[in-house]
């Protein structure tokens, strides 16, 4: 008989990172994905719906379960939508995470605690983790109380601070696709020129997550790529790479582009911390354009769509 595998559970399982997590992970792992309203048609593992709008819903999961990791992708991640419904972005960012994380410790799981970079306020750029962050909307404010409660309750627990980008079930997760789909129409959109980000692609950042819980990885992480550029060359970038017209994209500040929520302009990452503790370097951004691109050759988003349920 074969080793038994690992019982792995993934909360948002039907989000951009959640989603791909999963699909990736089916193969070596014992996969239960956690959904909230959004059911997976033919998925090739269990899912299991959970509101976690409902104090205690995380905890009765993780329970049942008994999971030996847990990736915790599940928020409210429009940060418009948490300008609009600050206590909804209280409940799923600020305060699920520490119930995940008390119960993971409970059940003796180890965590993997999805954060962001947004928590910083963009001043400077070049953040390392033991800079103070700023956060300047609702969404970054509660993913930074977020990640404390994570570490108070449970301070064996990994809190990955992230930006991602890749295909999803309805194609309109990530800046990535919202540029393909955009420019592929034929139409015109924004590019913020002094808008900096350090983007990882979502399967990368899977492969990555898992290699963090099985070397045993505790405590906070910058997990980016080693390289950064404005969203307007991010976007540039992919219109060569697909065949696109980059003359669509207009570079804008995003001064100009009347946001509800104040986004960061600088967040610029170090990655010396994850780097060295996984003895690798991280992906260069040529390297995650030629992945999403090379997702796309092969179909991915076409199977994607497949399993997006009939309501």
């Amino acid at each position: 008989m074969g080793e038994r595998r690992i019982r792995l559970l993934v909360t948002g399982a039907s989000g951009l990172l959640g989603i791909n997590l999963c699909l990736d992970a089916v193969a070596d792992f014992e996969v239960t994905g956690v959904v909230n309203s959004r059911r997976l048609a033919g998925a090739p593992f269990p899912q299991i719906q959970v509101d976690f709008t409902q104090p205690g819903s995380a905890a009765k999961i993780i329970e049942d379960i008994c999971p030996q990791w847990v990736v915790h992708c599940a928020a409210l991640a429009d940060l418009d939508a948490c300008e609009k419904n600050p206590d909804l972005s209280t409940r799923l960012n600020a305060h699920l995470p520490g119930e995940v994380a008390e119960a993971c410790r409970k059940v003796g799981a180890r965590l993997a605690h999805i954060s962001t970079d947004a928590v910083f306020d963009g001043e400077r750029g070049g953040y390392s983790e033991e800079d103070q962050p700023n956060p300047q909307s609702v969404y970054a404010r509660d993913k930074w109380l977020g990640e404390q409660a994570v570490l108070q309750a449970n301070p064996q627990a990994i809190v990955a601070r992230v930006n991602f980008y890749g295909w999803s079930l309805l194609g309109q997760r990530s800046l990535a696709e919202k540029f393909f789909y955009t420019l592929s129409a034929g139409r015109g959109m924004m590019g913020f020129t002094d808008v900096y980000f350090c983007p990882l692609v979502n399967r990368h950042l899977a492969h990555i997550l898992l290699e963090m819980l099985e070397k045993g990885l505790e405590g906070l992480y910058h997990v980016f790529s080693r390289e950064c550029q404005s969203k307007y060359a991010f976007g540039v970038a992919l219109a060569r790479r697909f065949g696109l017209d980059a003359g669509l994209i207009r570079p804008v500040s995003v001064q100009e582009a009347g946001l509800s929520a104040r986004r960061s302009p600088n967040l610029t990452m170090r990655v010396d911390k994850i780097e060295a503790a996984l003895g690798h370097p991280m992906p260069g951004q040529e390297e995650e354009l030629e992945a999403f691109y090379r997702l796309y050759q092969e179909g991915y988003p076409q199977r994607l769509r497949t399993m997006v349920a009939v309501e």
